[in-house]
């Protein structure tokens, strides 16, 4: 027992002598290429080895000839390791120089292209991060055109729906000044109604505004559907008169919802001032509610022959208003406010979105049968015990 010891101590010292002298040396490579810390690490390895091997040797006293077996041995197994050490290197090295071009093609057009050649697994789990940073950011700049996009519109529609009011305005301001009109208070009452269009604009402007930056302020209250339903078909129900359309709302369950009650009525007022501007004379505006498990959906369903499959995903989208083209107009083309009536600019449908998505919910919208429907979906309120 005591020899395995003394034999123990010395096979330490020797070791423990050939890694003191290494270790300066692995911390002087640790930021050297990867390939050469490796190999570093394999001779400190081989000489810990036969730096033990030979302090053992020498305190048995072996033999010229039995010592000899010994280095040769040594010299073998060294020569095997640090080759192994040296190939083992190459691929990592190679591994890395190929993920790094790969890493180039991060946020391309084409999106990342990994290496063909098998890597290990530290390297293909990074290669998979760089794959999911690199569709993160497709999407993005998919994202961001979009906006952009949907900017340009709404600067368009802006501009092009502020030039007509605007020139009105100023033609009858002149028409005034001069005395030339016949009529006065006819001027005066189409000045207000051009001045509240231009209201409505600004005011659905700020609204807009308010809900992309994110300073949309919610005094959340528990209400019944029922009573928000009726408020918004009491405020549409003149348009409806006028213009010849029957609302119903027989299918409204009296679910209980949490909501800003101001905006969820400003979000169904846009949508049935939407449905009823785009329905014909004698058509219906239907508005339904219904509780499924943990949600509340509210639906308006109108008359107008439907929306075109390649505009339903752009329905919700700020300043975009569909093509102009279809009769009677769909609610993509109308945008309008409960309060201030169209304002024109494609912005009552994105300002829908807005709110709903403020109350962790979601818009929808459908083709059915003779017309559309769009649908909101809300969080149903904690049942009361």
């Amino acid at each position: 027992m005591k020899d395995l010891l003394l034999i123990a101590a010395f096979a330490a010292l020797g070791a423990g002598g050939a890694g003191l002298l290494g270790w300066p040396v692995v911390r002087l490579l640790r930021r050297r290429s990867v390939a050469l810390s490796l190999f570093c690490v394999a001779v400190v390895t081989v000489l810990a080895m036969t730096a033990g091997t030979l302090a053992v040797a020498q305190a048995m006293f072996l033999s010229h000839h039995d010592l000899g077996v010994v280095i040769t041995v040594l010299c073998m197994a060294a020569v095997v390791s640090l080759a192994t050490a040296a190939l083992l290197g190459r691929q990592v090295v190679a591994g890395s120089r190929a993920l790094a071009l790969a890493a180039r093609t991060v946020g391309s057009d084409g999106g990342f292209a990994p290496p063909d050649g098998p890597l290990g697994t530290e390297l293909a789990a990074l290669s998979a991060e760089l794959a999911a940073t690199s569709a993160r950011l497709a999407e993005s700049r998919r994202r961001e055109q979009t906006l952009e996009s949907s900017r340009r519109e709404l600067i368009a529609w802006i501009s092009h729906d502020l030039r007509t009011p605007l020139a009105g305005l100023r033609a009858m301001a002149e028409a005034l000044e001069d005395g030339v009109a016949d009529e006065p208070h006819r001027y005066h009452a189409q000045i207000r109604t051009e001045v509240d269009r231009l209201t409505g604009m600004v005011d659905d402007l700020f609204e807009l505004s308010r809900i992309q930056a994110g300073a949309l302020t919610l005094s959340l209250s528990r209400v019944s559907v029922y009573d928000l339903v009726g408020d918004a078909m009491a405020g549409a129900h003149p348009l409806a008169r006028q213009r010849g359309v029957r609302l119903l709302g027989d299918g409204v369950d009296p679910a209980p919802v949490e909501v800003d009650g101001r905006e969820i009525t400003r979000v169904l007022g846009n949508l049935l001032v939407n449905a009823i501007r785009c329905t014909p004379a004698d058509g219906v505006v239907a508005v339904a509610a219904r509780q499924e498990a943990d949600e509340v959906v509210l639906s308006v369903t109108d008359g107008c022959g439907g929306i075109p499959e390649p505009d339903l995903p752009r329905v919700f989208e700020t300043g975009w208003r569909g093509v102009s083209a279809r009769t009677p107009r769909t609610p993509v083309e109308a945008g309008g406010d409960a309060r201030h009536g169209d304002s024109g600019a494609g912005l009552g449908l994105a300002i829908v979105r807005g709110i709903v998505e403020a109350h962790a919910g979601r818009a929808s919208v459908r083709n059915v049968n003779g017309g559309c429907c769009f649908e909101i979906v809300l969080p149903a309120a904690a049942v009361l015990r």
